[in-house]
């Protein structure tokens, strides 16, 4: 029985390298390995053969793609970090408990910071001295509110009476904040401050306003004048000189309304403008500000944003004022309309 699986086996072989000898006799220039396992370095001496006879030239190995580095080994081993989506620095909620501009809340509450220490905070990353903080809660008090005639404030009326939530109602009166209601701060800060810098005589800052057909931001009252105070400028006014070491952009502005008076009486140093001067010496002299730090936060805002939070309060209580005394949908009157038709026109 094994005799005849041997010559089986040989018979098997033999027919092999028949096939063998037919392909490279049939095939001119053929070269066929005699087993599979040979495939490779026939193959090998087939491409050396051809670059020695110069009919291939090799081409040169392209360079070996580098592969990236696994992300979540990297950082494991502390070689890269994800990049931040956000990036804050005002407060931290991690940890054992908030802190505000680093500081933690427990010591905002054992200091006895109040609101105005926490907007320094949050606002300008600096503990501020006690009479500045207590200044920016001033300006809080005396913004909160003006009547319920005033744009925002209607604003806020007609939309809570038209049944929407206090959120709307308070949205709806903020939109209405600009140069003609309440924004006018930071333009009063940057005029009145560069006119003060620059060394300008206040007569002249009026003169070239004028020629320039340009407001002064922060002069004007509709029923204000030197005889008829707003008191909350005279609060504002009182507090700086008593408690800020400089005054130099209030004297200023007050040289100012010295010449607009002169052409009318209620061209005075409003409440806006009042609290932007006296704010500007407040961060120059406060100690915690250089004069191109405090010139920046005037530029971002920081002046309108107080007006926005102050008046807020406001806003609100008007809202719930109205949700309180149950008041139904408001309807302007037609006698207080004029109409504009073809017949009119």
């Amino acid at each position: 029985m094994s005799r005849d699986i041997t010559n089986g086996l040989r018979d098997d072989q033999t027919q092999i390298e028949l096939i063998h000898e037919m392909i490279s006799a049939s095939i001119q220039g053929a070269r066929v390995p005699k087993s599979f396992f040979e495939f490779g370095d026939e193959i090998r001496r087939v491409y050396d053969d051809a670059v020695s006879a110069g009919t291939l030239v090799p081409a040169p190995e392209p360079e070996t793609p580098k592969i990236p580095m696994d992300y979540t080994w990297a950082k494991k081993l502390g070689l890269v970090r994800k990049p931040a989506n956000f990036i804050s620095s005002i407060s931290d909620d991690r940890g054992q408990e908030l802190s505000y501009g680093g500081m933690p809340i427990s010591e905002v509450f054992d200091g006895d910071l109040g609101v105005g220490g926490v907007l320094s905070l949050l606002w300008f990353r600096r503990q501020l001295p006690p009479y500045a903080s207590k200044f920016i809660e001033m300006i809080l008090m005396v913004t909160a509110d003006h009547g319920p005639a005033v744009s925002g404030a209607h604003n806020t009326i007609v939309t809570t009476r038209a049944g929407k939530d206090l959120v709307s109602s308070l949205v709806s009166g903020l939109l209405t904040i600009g140069p003609r209601f309440g924004g006018a701060l930071d333009d009063a800060a940057v005029m009145f401050s560069e006119a003060s810098d620059h060394g300008v005589d206040p007569e002249q800052f009026v003169k070239d306003m004028r020629k320039a057909n340009k407001l002064i931001m922060g002069i004007g009252h509709r029923i204000k004048s030197l005889s008829n105070p707003d008191k909350r400028c005279e609060i504002i006014k009182d507090f700086a000189r008593k408690h800020f070491k400089d005054n130099t952009i209030l004297k200023f502005a007050l040289a100012v309304e010295q010449v607009t008076t002169k052409k009318k009486a209620n061209l005075i140093l409003n409440v806006d403008g009042c609290i932007a001067v006296c704010f500007v010496d407040m961060l120059r002299s406060c100690g915690a500000f250089t004069i191109e730090e405090a010139t920046e936060l005037v530029a971002n805002g920081c002046l309108n944003g107080l007006f926005v939070l102050g008046r807020s309060i406001g806003f609100i209580g008007h809202h719930l004022d109205q949700k309180r005394l149950k008041q139904g949908l408001y309807r302007h009157p037609w006698d207080d309309i004029s109409y504009l038709n073809g017949a009119n026109n």
